[in-house]
């Protein structure tokens, strides 16, 4: 099942995708899904990031070989930081490029959106706790990132989260093809199979440390093969199983 977040007579509105429509909800699916009785086209859709995030939580250097082309030891256990929800953008939405940043990177990533209230939870337990499965890009200032000794800055900026189109319920996050594309030109390809710490573990790892939300969230890091944007340019996140989050950089 396709979950997604649209626009609807101005409003937010929660949806399930059914070949070329969208059959509207009552409410919001966290609790559970109850079709309204009305529907739109897709293709006329203005998507929105399909969460209700009060935090968005990120894994870094979650692939061996994205911490070796960084420069950077492979972790002991999982790194994590956040992005401000004011980051977060949808599918066809602008990134927009900041004034003084030199270098602008994309990063492919699998993201999960939390479904219910989530603290302690064991590693066997996570899936119950999962909403569906996005894609993500998680946009860096990487001459920032290389400057500051932290994240934030780099990370942090209005646009830097594009995410989306939709939530997918019903794949396996162990094993899925995560690709990205530059104007067209593959520029990552790899797959879940090859993370360092499963999803399980760090959502697990990351409700150990702060209450997750329905709404909230997690997003699994990026493979090797990061780079750089410049305006005018079309970034593209394909997932196997959950489809493409596509945005321009403005």
């Amino acid at each position: 099942m396709r979950i997604v977040k649209i626009v609807h007579k101005t409003k937010p509105s929660w949806g399930i995708v059914k070949a070329d429509r969208v059959i509207l909800l009552k409410g919001d699916p966290f609790e559970r899904i109850s079709c309204a009785g009305e529907s739109i086209a897709l293709a006329q859709a203005r998507f929105l990031a399909p969460a209700a995030a009060s935090k968005i939580v990120l894994a870094g250097l979650n692939y061996k070989g994205h911490a070796g082309e960084l420069g950077m030891k492979i972790p002991k256990e999982p790194v994590i930081f956040l992005k401000p929800v004011t980051s977060l953008i949808a599918h066809k939405d602008n990134i927009i490029y900041p004034k003084g940043v030199i270098r602008l990177d994309y990063e492919a990533e699998l993201a999960a959106v939390i479904r219910k209230k989530a603290k302690n939870i064991a590693e066997k337990k996570v899936k119950e706790y999962i909403l569906g499965y996005t894609c993500l890009n998680d946009v860096t200032a990487r001459d920032l990132q290389k400057k500051d000794a932290q994240w934030t800055r780099a990370k942090s900026f209005d646009t830097f989260c594009p995410c989306g189109p939709w939530l997918e319920t019903e794949i396996d996050p162990a094993s899925l093809a995560v690709k990205s594309y530059l104007n067209g030109k593959l520029k990552q390809d790899s797959n879940t199979s090859n993370f360092i710490f499963s999803l399980e573990c760090l959502v697990a790892f990351i409700s150990r440390i702060m209450t997750l939300l329905p709404g909230d969230i997690i997003s699994t890091g990026t493979p090797p093969g990061v780079g750089k944007m410049k305006p005018g340019d079309c970034i593209e996140v394909c997932i196997e199983g959950i489809g493409t989050l596509s945005n321009r950089v403005a």
